[in-house]
């Protein structure tokens, strides 16, 4: 048994040094039990931004080995005897395309990161009963994602279309106190096919249906991913007669497996990132952008949550930085489709399961100017040329 194992190892380690090239920066690989491993990567201190690139960009090309559950990557500075700065092997400089697209080192992404506008895995199919499907991201937690992904389904229902809304967030389903339906239990059609729970409008599933609300999620990747599978493709979203014109899949914050295989398997058309201001949140959201490129999936731009706060004088009040999420969008070339002052109804409309995009107050208008933006975009995929990403100094 145990050579066995050694054998077993010894391919799944080969299998992850041709993914990653073999290249020289690699300086330890180690496998544990249950498919988890760690990269230990050399870093050019003196370019920290494109070493922090490379260590990304390591994990998710490990993380698509067959037989790889988790990635750790990590960065050391301490040089070998004689080993080359990153310097010596950069290529040479070529010069632009026509319409390329110019995005700073700063944005994090490699050289090898894809265009923004092609379309997602050409080897999935699109899901019958489902027009497009829009990712809510958010590389990191806490920043407002789940409260977004269910005021732009409530904007997009208000606005007529035919809207679902997938809560993918396996350890944190808060659509169903959002929508105001933690009570309810899906049923099933004739097909034994989930019916997803409608309320303002919005046709939505999520493991907060189908499980105690206070118990614990202590899953593994692939459990996590069956579970998204059963409640994206084994649910009566609507028929070729009549798709859903919409399907907003709320997913988990992070770049983990379960947001790469969401990217990489499910036919998504676009992404949105969603972030605040300061530079603790907007260093993931990079992060999350060179994810949906690396995966082909276009993302349509970066919305701004907890923008400002104005006090009764109407004196506005920066309490988490200012002008990060526009900064942001700039280096990666992205449009900022909007920005969420910190308003009481965002909030009560989120705990009393009405959602403040189903109102008429400020903060649903806002959330309807941002689901304008991105509807527009959506449109324009199809007819738009994707912009190659080239990278500068």
């Amino acid at each position: 048994m145990f050579r066995a194992r050694s054998r077993q190892s010894d391919k799944l380690e080969s299998a992850i040094r041709r993914a990653l090239g073999d290249p020289a920066w690699l300086q330890g690989l180690r496998i544990r039990e249950g498919g988890v491993v760690t990269l230990v990567l050399e870093a050019d201190p003196e370019n920290m931004e494109e070493s922090e690139t490379r260590r990304v960009e390591a994990e998710a090309r490990a993380l698509n080995v067959k037989g790889v559950n988790e990635v750790h990557a990590m960065l050391t500075a301490e040089r070998q005897p004689g080993a080359h700065t990153h310097e010596a092997h950069a290529p040479q400089e070529t010069p632009p395309q026509a319409g390329a697209q110019r995005v700073r080192k700063g944005a994090r992404l490699s050289d090898e990161a894809v265009s923004q506008g092609q379309p997602g895995q050409p080897t999935t199919d699109k899901i019958p009963g489902i027009s497009r499907i829009l990712v809510v991201a958010s590389a990191k937690g806490g920043v407002g994602k789940s409260t977004v992904a269910v005021n732009l389904a409530a904007s997009f229902a208000k606005l007529g279309l035919k809207t679902g809304l997938l809560d993918a967030d396996i350890y944190g389903p808060s659509a169903p106190t959002m929508l105001g339906t933690g009570d309810a239990q899906p049923a099933t059609d004739r097909n034994g096919k989930l019916i997803p729970v409608e309320a303002h409008g919005i046709h939505s599933l999520s493991i907060g249906y189908l499980s105690d609300p206070d118990a614990p999620m202590i899953w593994r990747g692939p459990i996590v991913m069956s579970a998204i599978t059963q409640m994206l493709n084994d649910a009566a979203w609507g028929t070729p007669e009549d798709p859903l014109d919409l399907l907003i899949i709320d997913t988990p914050p992070g770049t983990g497996d379960a947001q790469l295989t969401i990217a990489q398997r499910v036919p998504v058309t676009a992404a949105v990132l969603v972030t605040t201001p300061q530079e603790v949140a907007l260093s993931d959201v990079r992060r999350g952008a060179a994810m949906f490129a690396k995966t082909a999936v276009p993302v349509l731009g970066i919305i701004e949550t907890m923008s400002w706060f104005e006090d009764p004088a109407g004196n506005r009040h920066y309490l988490m930085g200012e002008g990060g999420g526009q900064k942001t969008a700039d280096t990666l070339g992205l449009p900022l489709l909007g920005q969420l002052p910190m308003l009481t109804e965002i909030r009560e409309g989120g705990d009393t399961g009405k959602p403040a995009a189903a109102g008429e107050g400020e903060a649903s208008k806002r959330f309807h100017e941002i689901a304008r933006s991105v509807a527009l975009n959506l449109d324009s995929l199809q007819t738009k040329t994707p912009p190659k990403i080239i990278f500068e100094d």
